[in-house]
């Protein structure tokens, strides 16, 4: 494995460094998160592993994610990145101040949020919403098994088709396997990934169980990965991808808290004491007839990063405190709904049309299925945004669909839709529109 973590090494450096970010060095440890890095890939594959190898973190904390040893929810850990200045190569990389090969004081570069993202073949809809929020992914591959796995495909297909362009293949578990197996296996990653648009990501040999080679990964996220510029003067808009109440059972009237809404700033800034609206919102019926009402409330405390702050902007994942009543909120009632000003947030659509892009191939099976046209009145998973809804066609058109909702959704005009048919018993990725209407 010495000999792989040199060649790792080597291929890593010739990534052009991204211009130095101001932001990366003026936020202290204790401050907000500056990105969101996304942890995806098949089932079992390590990823929850090494996130607790970055932030000393477990993130399955359910009880079901416990005794079946599986993320279902999206899992969220802060960890802070440093860089010795003493120290050379990626030996001098991080996550305590104190350097692990000088014992010297290292310097903070920022802090990041990992978004932990199931990888089972039944919580598609869980990985989606992660990938919606964030500004980077680590795409986790098994060194003791063949690759590509079927949903490590159909992650990085979604990954392309959501639009995120900065992706770094973990090669995890080789302290599982010999060299030539290892080898074998990363060159069966290459032909994986050629001719899609991260045939030039890099690949990093880890063990996630052991910390080997986690300093590389972290040189590598900062040398590949620069924070984005954000807009700050625009309206806020956080999607939400968690809601919970953190109230204890018996706890009395007059100290229960409003409930919590997880999730990450797009755009904007939120600030203690702001009004906000959420949407969609809850369900009502009038005039025998359902309609969804947009929920009001008060913004009562702001956390990131493990700290109370006064002022929420983009970057890494965040929870605000609401005056919401807890029961509104708890159980991820609220999950794929969208918090922003009053009359400030996007359009609530009971219906779509968009304009649709099919695969050639259904992803995330292992068999060769063509992806046959959509037809009418057939049911699809629709997922934008932290949002999963099922529509119903209703018209088709060329190269269009017109639908209802099951759920309505949040969304601005534009924004792409993933699209997923039934196949067998469970949905499969077959492309993505663009909502028109």
């Amino acid at each position: 494995m010495a000999k792989k973590r040199a060649e790792s090494t080597k291929a890593v450096e010739k990534v052009e460094k991204p211009k130095a970010d101001v932001s990366q060095t003026e936020h202290s440890p204790s401050g907000q998160p500056q990105i969101n890095i996304g942890m995806f890939g098949h089932v079992d594959h390590g990823k929850t592993t090494l996130v607790r190898s970055l932030s000393g973190k477990w993130t399955d904390t359910h009880s079901e994610e416990i005794k079946r040893g599986i993320t279902i929810r999206l899992g969220y850990a802060d960890v802070d990145f440093y860089r010795c200045g003493s120290c050379k190569g990626y030996d001098a990389y991080g996550t305590t101040e104190g350097c692990k090969g000088c014992m010297g004081k290292a310097q903070f570069l920022r802090k990041v949020s990992l978004v932990d993202a199931p990888g089972h073949e039944s919580l598609m809809a869980t990985m989606l919403a992660g990938a919606t929020i964030i500004d980077c992914a680590l795409l986790l591959v098994s060194a003791a098994e063949e690759c590509p796995q079927p949903q490590t495909r159909e992650h990085l297909m979604a990954l392309q088709i959501l639009g995120v362009k900065k992706v770094i293949v973990v090669q995890n578990k080789i302290d599982l396997v010999n060299e030539e197996k290892a080898t074998k296996n990363y060159e069966q990653i290459k032909a994986f990934l050629k001719g899609s648009e991260f045939e030039n990501a890099p690949i990093i040999p880890v063990s996630g169980q052991h910390g080997v080679n986690v300093d590389i990964l972290i040189g590598t996220i900062e040398q590949v990965v620069s924070t984005p510029a954000r807009k700050l003067d625009a309206d806020p808009l956080m999607f939400v991808a968690r809601s919970f109440d953190i109230n204890k059972p018996g706890t009395k009237i007059g100290k229960l808290v409003g409930g919590v809404l997880g999730g990450s700033m797009t755009q904007g800034q939120l600030k203690v004491g702001d009004d906000i609206t959420i949407a969609p919102g809850y369900e009502v019926e009038e005039k025998n007839k359902k309609v969804w009402k947009p929920l009001q409330a008060k913004v009562e405390g702001l956390m990131t990063g493990g700290h109370k702050v006064d002022v929420l902007t983009p970057g890494g994942s965040a929870a605000v405190l609401t005056t919401l009543d807890p029961s509104v909120v708890k159980s991820d009632k609220l999950t794929g709904a969208v918090v922003g000003h009053p009359d400030k947030l996007p359009p609530v659509w009971y219906g779509l049309k968009l304009e649709t892009h099919l695969l050639e191939r259904v992803v995330g099976t292992k068999e060769d299925i063509v992806v046959e046209a959509l037809k009418p009145a057939e049911p699809l998973m629709l997922n934008v945004n932290c949002a999963a809804t099922v529509g119903i066609i209703t018209e088709l058109g060329r190269g269009t669909i017109s639908c209802t909702l099951k759920l309505p959704v949040c969304a601005t005009k534009g924004s792409r839709v993933t699209i997923s048919r039934r196949v067998g018993n469970r949905f499969r990725l077959i492309g993505y529109g663009i909502i028109k209407e």
